[in-house]
């Protein structure tokens, strides 16, 4: 056995399902997800992952929600290295959204792909967005300042994820160092 296939044997069926869906959407769209190919692509059988997921839409459902807990794990991962109390929530929302080898990368396509299968399978990552909102208001800096920065994040995370000119990897650092400022309590 290979150190893949014993790496894989080591993931919970489960979470390999949703790799799979995850890989699917963002490589073929939402419209060419089929539950045989995810079946396939996770090496699991048809039934095995009806039994985790009893239909398409709650396979969807199910990447969504698991995007959504690895991004906040990702958040949560950077607030704990994060020394300075004030504004750390922000900064570490930032850095997630807009580090270049971040869970934001795989998760546009696959919200996109989400979207045009069944809009109501996004209902989870809208709730999270009033959470994460919540927490961007009453992370210790002034709200409008660090609402800008994520909305500015959000912006350049939508031009990435649709080719809608994109900065340049320099220019993405720089404005990421702006944005940073904005998160951060200036005396």
């Amino acid at each position: 056995m290979d150190s893949q296939a014993q790496e894989k044997e080591k993931i919970p069926k489960r979470k390999l399902i949703l790799l799979a869906a995850a890989a699917v959407m963002k490589e073929l769209g939402g419209e060419q997800l089929t539950l045989d190919l995810v079946a396939k692509k996770a090496g699991v059988s048809k039934g095995g992952l009806l039994y985790h997921f009893p239909s398409k839409e709650a396979l969807v459902l199910g990447v969504v929600e698991e995007m959504t807990k690895t991004f906040e794990a990702d958040i949560a991962r950077r607030m704990e290295r994060d020394k300075e109390v004030k504004g750390r929530w922000s900064r570490a929302y930032l850095e997630s959204t807009l580090d270049d080898i971040g869970v934001g990368n795989d998760m546009g396509p696959v919200l996109a792909s989400a979207l045009f299968f069944n809009p109501e399978s996004l209902n989870s990552i809208r709730s999270a967005y009033v959470q994460w909102q919540h927490n961007i208001e009453n992370d210790g800096l002034d709200p409008v300042k660090s609402t800008i920065a994520r909305l500015a994040a959000d912006g350049l995370w939508f031009a990435e994820m649709f080719g809608l000119a994109p900065p340049d990897k320099e220019l993405k650092e720089q404005i990421l160092n702006e944005l940073l400022l904005y998160a951060k309590e200036v005396k």
